[in-house]
């Protein structure tokens, strides 16, 4: 059976409003990128810097679209058993054990090679869900080239081969999005698959906006003066460039130390809220003239 098609938007305006409902605000193309993707069925792969919405894109859609959310973290090693679906090997013994001297081993085995003893992973829960469903696959570039393999199947006919049970087809698409930070190139053969989208950070109006979006007790000015310190911060040769949700993180830290003004006094009490490592702090602190 071919999964259905069941569109989570009606336009891209929809997109833009009901993510901005949830608290994201998306660009044009953003919304167009995310529109298109819902509408022909394909997997979305948003690459970028750590940082700049991607997989609090995903989070946003399944929210504004009151869609679950199964998410598959990449790392190095990460395998099919932790991908796909694995055996409750414990179970299987003791059932095994159990059936010794009572039931012929082909009845013992459909048994442990049944529903019961299956363990569903991220991959496939997200196949087998009836219901509107956002899969995200966060940080792909972080798993080994080999699993890239395991997701061409699932994503190009949304099925999943389980040798001892079938083939398990989705009967409804989930909305699927893929993020990367760029730490090694995909696979063609993957990228054929997805529509494609690139996130940078935010020009300073729209992060000014974000800002004001989640933490709307900031004054105006200050905001402003956040955006602008943040932006020097990012053009600086550091380790690690303050990300969007760093720039609100200062913002609230600010209004928790009674803080209405970003002078040098304020800014060296609460630099470590934006910068983690302390090579980076030495250089700031050497290039903003604090004293």
């Amino acid at each position: 059976m071919k999964a259905t098609q069941s569109p989570l938007f009606g336009s891209v305006d929809e997109v833009t409003e009901r993510l901005e409902g949830v608290g994201y605000l998306a660009s044009t193309a953003v919304a167009t990128t995310v529109y298109l993707a819902d509408r022909l069925g394909k997997p979305l792969l948003v690459e970028g810097p750590a940082g700049v919405g991607k997989t609090e894109l995903a989070k946003a859609v399944a929210a504004a679209t009151g869609s679950g959310l199964v998410r598959l973290q990449c790392y190095e090693g990460i395998d099919e058993a932790r991908a796909l679906y694995e055996w409750n090997h414990a179970k299987q013994l003791l059932r095994i054990t159990a059936g010794q001297g009572h039931e012929s081993w082909d009845a013992t085995r459909d048994d442990v090679f049944s529903e019961e003893f299956l363990l569903p992973r991220p991959l496939l829960t997200a196949i087998r869900r009836d219901d509107p469903t956002v899969l995200l696959i966060d940080e792909m570039d972080k798993a080994d080239v080999e699993v890239e393999g395991l997701l061409l199947e699932v994503l190009s006919d949304y099925q999943v081969s389980i040798p001892e049970m079938g083939t398990v087809t989705a009967t409804r698409k989930p909305f699927a999005l893929l993020t990367s930070n760029s730490t090694r190139e995909l696979s063609e053969a993957l990228k054929r698959r997805c529509l494609f989208l690139h996130l940078d950070f935010p020009d300073p109006d729209l992060e000014r906006r974000i800002v004001l979006t989640r933490v709307p007790e900031l004054p105006q000015a200050l905001a402003d003066a956040l955006v602008r310190t943040v932006r020097v911060l990012r053009a600086m040769e550091l380790r690690k460039v303050p990300s969007v949700a760093e720039t609100i993180d200062w913002g609230r830290t600010l209004l928790a130390l009674g803080l209405d003004t970003l002078d040098d006094d304020a800014v060296r009490q609460t630099l470590g809220v934006v910068l983690k490592h302390q090579s980076d702090q030495v250089k700031a602190s050497a290039e903003l003239r604090l004293n």
